[in-house]
């Protein structure tokens, strides 16, 4: 597979140093590249997928991807995208964190042919007077002042921590460049500066005929032109404690007509001609919503696996289908929250009653009976046509939750208070 075409024509790439050197080199030879992720959080987001998907095709073409979890990096703080200094965690939030991130890393790549490192091997190992001496006379202020990473933030502030990122970062790609064979740095439009940087370092400790390369993927936005990840109840996560797989399935069965086939050239492992089946489809049958079906099935087998894309199908077609009998209450937990709904008592009330004056589910009384007699109501997935009914909050889903449906599509999540 030719790994450059591969990536151009699935629009991920925004710059090279030079891809004519970067097509030699990757068609002489299985070559060593790496990106990094500070470990700012416990988990990562869908936004950091982006350079992992280049990472992992080079995987897949036999180059050997290596990963860095920022330990030492993410004590200080990239002022990468940020327009005010980062609040330095605790050195045990950081330690935690990485952890957890290498989990995940090693979810996504396996154990063959790739690599997790530590820049805090590294980078702990510097004193200040090593630092100054062997790497600080090798950077111009004056360049450095000059990056789009710095110049952005002169106006509001830098601190001299920050500022020094895109060296600690240049040290990485030399030290990877040394130890590891690592030729290639990966990164988002905004990681240019620091990988240049760390170019210039390499060439200037290891000669100018050093073979290093760096490539930057484009700012990924939505149609709409907002920014891709981005959701109403905020980041999409690969944690499935913090975005269960339905709610991660969702999120990309949901994505509009006209990002749905660059989301499958960029996030998927299809081929170029199912793809571009797919994005016919979306042209003749767009109603059908096959495109958005794959997409959602096969990023969330990459991300949680068979069982977890089948977890997510299960609950997506017993919503759909109104059957949640057969749900958990976690299930029930996971993936209604953000259904409209209220706090309920946990004793027993005439279902009509419950129905408008506890929940407030109905306008009325009258209206409550009248859909209840027309088959229209659902308590728990189960069609009640009694009038004089009688709830129990606390029978299903562990006395947690009461689910109502009216209709085909109006859910409404009652909470039970104990």
């Amino acid at each position: 597979m030719d790994i450059i075409k591969d990536l151009k024509w699935r629009g991920a790439i925004n710059q090279t140093t030079d891809e004519a050197a970067l097509q030699k080199l990757v068609d002489s030879k299985s070559i060593g590249l790496y990106c990094g992720v500070d470990p700012t959080g416990d988990s990562l987001h869908i936004g950091h997928l982006i350079p992992f998907m280049v990472l992992k095709r080079f995987q897949q073409a036999g180059h050997h991807p290596v990963i860095i979890i920022g330990g030492g990096t993410g004590a200080i703080g990239d002022p990468s995208g940020k327009k005010s200094e980062r609040k330095l965690q605790t050195m045990d939030q950081v330690k935690h964190n990485e952890e957890c991130l290498t989990k995940q890393m090693v979810k996504l790549f396996g154990t063959e042919n790739f690599t997790i490192v530590n820049n805090r091997d590294w980078l702990g190992n510097l004193s200040l007077l090593d630092f100054l001496r062997d790497y600080g006379k090798l950077f111009n202020v004056n360049t450095m002042l000059n990056k789009e990473i710095v110049a952005s933030r002169l106006e509001v502030g830098i601190s001299f921590t920050e500022f020094t990122y895109q060296i600690l970062q240049s040290i990485d790609f030399l030290h990877l460049y040394k130890e590891e064979d690592v030729q290639l740095q990966v990164g988002g439009a905004d990681q240019w500066g620091n990988i240049t940087s760390g170019i210039d370092l390499i060439h200037k400790v290891c000669g100018p005929k050093a073979d290093v390369h760096a490539l930057t993927i484009p700012l990924m936005l939505k149609a709409d032109g907002t920014k891709f990840g981005k959701t109403a109840g905020g980041a999409v996560w690969l944690d499935p404690k913090k975005t269960s797989p339905y709610e991660f399935y969702q999120f990309w069965i949901n994505q509009d007509d006209r990002d749905v086939v660059k989301y499958l050239k960029y996030f998927t492992f299809l081929s170029h001609e199912e793809i571009d089946e797919l994005a016919e489809k979306v042209k003749t049958e767009p109603w059908k919503r096959e495109a958005q079906r794959r997409l959602a099935e096969e990023v969330t087998k990459f991300v949680h696996g068979e069982k977890g894309l089948a977890d997510a199908q299960r609950i997506t077609k017993a919503l759909f289908s109104g059957e949640v009998g057969s749900l958990s209450a976690d299930e029930i937990a996971s993936s209604m929250k953000n259904m409209p709904g209220a706090d309920v008592p946990a004793e027993k009330q005439p279902l009509v009653e419950w129905l408008v004056d506890t929940t407030g589910f109905e306008p009325s009384r009258r209206q409550a009976r009248q859909d209840i007699s027309n088959g229209a109501i659902r308590i728990n997935g189960e069609k009640v046509t009694d009038t004089g009914a009688v709830i129990d909050p606390a029978a299903h889903f562990d006395g947690r939750f009461v689910v109502v449906r009216r209709g085909k599509k109006h859910y409404f999540l009652a909470r039970v208070q104990k």
